[in-house]
């Protein structure tokens, strides 16, 4: 992608098809040239819209050739950095049909401006510094939405939710390259700019950072995934049953006999127009012995983790009610199984159900939609796939910088790796980038954005 941003561009901003109102959006140093040959204000000559120093707006009319009337307009004026691309930008606001909208756009470029490519007004935006590449993956995330929930999600994007932690640590791992580097500089003197224990901090924190971002990126960016359900919880508390009323058939092998789930369930499903993966898994164990349990006690752990959302199940005839473990990241909903053999009131907290009688089953299903619906994707799909190698890439470079650390190798091997985990979180971000990226990611998106 060969990058102008000297010139003027300019092309229909509004959505296609009709409207009350239509936008031509102009971006660039020439723009008065462009507005001026077309825009009439009512109050002001246009040779005084150069003189205009912030942003302003201006009632008018835009003349066109041979059309006998003049249509009505308002011109929204950018005429310092302060704009969306940090050039002088305008936009004219007029009668939104397509053919006049179209005719008002070839008038302006005739006076100077060119036609927009696919993107380039956010393409400005970030190579002037306005947006980071995240953002500007936003930026589609908002035009592509079909949903309420993807709407959120990019505009989450949009406001920073990806790339104010990931500057946090790009911001950090620079402060700690500098006082390894001036180490080096000094490595004949008796100066400790950072000591060991510092160091190991600092790696550490920036590791488990870019570690749980990366995941996130892996476990919700796909936007083809469907969300997983873990029913977990002691042995014998009821899962397989309660997993096989939620399913609504025989997915599970049930009996009084603690331990006998051994390898964890999956069924698919679909309530409230939500798709899910329900999964049952072996009870929590901490006293597991032979391989087998403890096999299958790790397995549970690992689906219990890698999942979007956690039926902590407890059974109802249990004096003392479990309270779920705390330390994941992952929504927990505590169930109260086999509530039909408990008299009422249920402890406060559960969800009473019973896989016998179906009492609970049915708000159960319309709980754990409600709380899949709600939960905010961390990414974009297309941030996700592109973010996912280069935050891995970090990621192990840092471990690598601790492992060395740990060591107590040389200071320029950790700084070697620093500067590799820094030179990964600036692809992710934009701060190293090539005209293949850019073209990935601008490519997509529509003309006149």
């Amino acid at each position: 992608m060969v990058v102008d941003t000297e010139d003027t561009i300019a092309a229909i901003a509004s959505a296609a098809g009709g409207a009350f109102c239509g936008i031509v959006r102009i971006s660039g140093p020439q723009w008065m040239e462009a507005v001026g040959g077309i825009f009439e204000a009512e109050d002001l000559h246009n040779s005084q819209l150069q003189l205009v120093r912030w942003p302003s707006l201006f009632l008018g009319v835009v003349k066109l050739p041979g059309l006998e009337t003049f249509l009505p307009a308002t011109l929204y004026l950018w005429p310092s950095r302060r704009s969306y691309t940090r050039q002088p930008t305008a936009e004219l606001h007029t009668v939104g049909s397509p053919p006049l909208l179209e005719a008002v756009l070839a008038e302006v470029c005739r006076h100077g401006a060119r036609l927009a490519r696919p993107g380039e007004f956010t393409l400005r935006a970030f190579l002037a510094g306005r947006l980071d590449l995240t953002q500007a993956e936003g930026v589609l995330g908002v035009i592509d939405a079909t949903s309420e929930q993807q709407l959120k999600t990019a505009l989450s994007q949009l406001a920073g939710g990806i790339a104010g932690p990931l500057f946090a640590v790009r911001s950090s791992l620079l402060n700690l390259l500098a006082h390894l580097e001036a180490g080096l500089d000094f490595v004949d003197e008796d100066i400790e700019f950072i000591s060991r224990e510092e160091l190991l901090a600092e790696l550490l924190t920036a590791a488990e950072q870019v570690e749980r971002i990366s995941g996130q990126m892996h476990s919700r960016g796909d936007s083809s995934r469907v969300p997983r359900v873990v029913l977990f919880g002691l042995p014998n508390a009821g899962k397989s049953s309660l997993l096989n009323a939620l399913a609504g058939e025989e997915a599970a092998l049930v009996s009084s006999v603690a331990g006998t789930t051994r390898d964890f369930v999956s069924r698919r499903v679909c309530w409230e127009g939500v798709d899910l993966d329900l999964i049952d898994t072996a009870g929590v164990d901490g006293s597991a012995e032979d391989k087998i349990s403890a096999e299958a006690q790790a397995a549970a752990h690992t689906q219990s983790e890698n999942c979007d959302l956690r039926l902590w199940c407890v059974e109802g005839t249990q004096a003392a009610m479990e309270i779920p473990p705390a330390g994941s990241l992952v929504p927990v909903l505590p169930i109260l199984t086999k509530c039909d053999l408990l008299s009422p009131p249920h402890p406060a907290g559960f969800l009473p159900t019973s896989s016998r009688s179906g009492e609970g089953i049915a708000d159960l299903r319309r709980r754990i939609a409600a709380a899949l619906a709600s939960q905010p994707s961390d990414a974009v799909p297309s941030t996700a796939a592109r973010c996912r190698e280069s935050l891995s890439l970090a990621a192990g470079a840092l471990r690598r910088a601790i492992a060395v650390a740990s060591d107590k190798a040389g200071e320029e091997f950790v700084a070697a790796e620093v500067r590799a985990a820094l030179d990964d979180l600036g692809q992710v971000l934009g701060a190293v980038y090539t005209e293949d990226i850019l073209d990935r990611i601008f490519s997509r998106f529509c003309i006149g954005k």
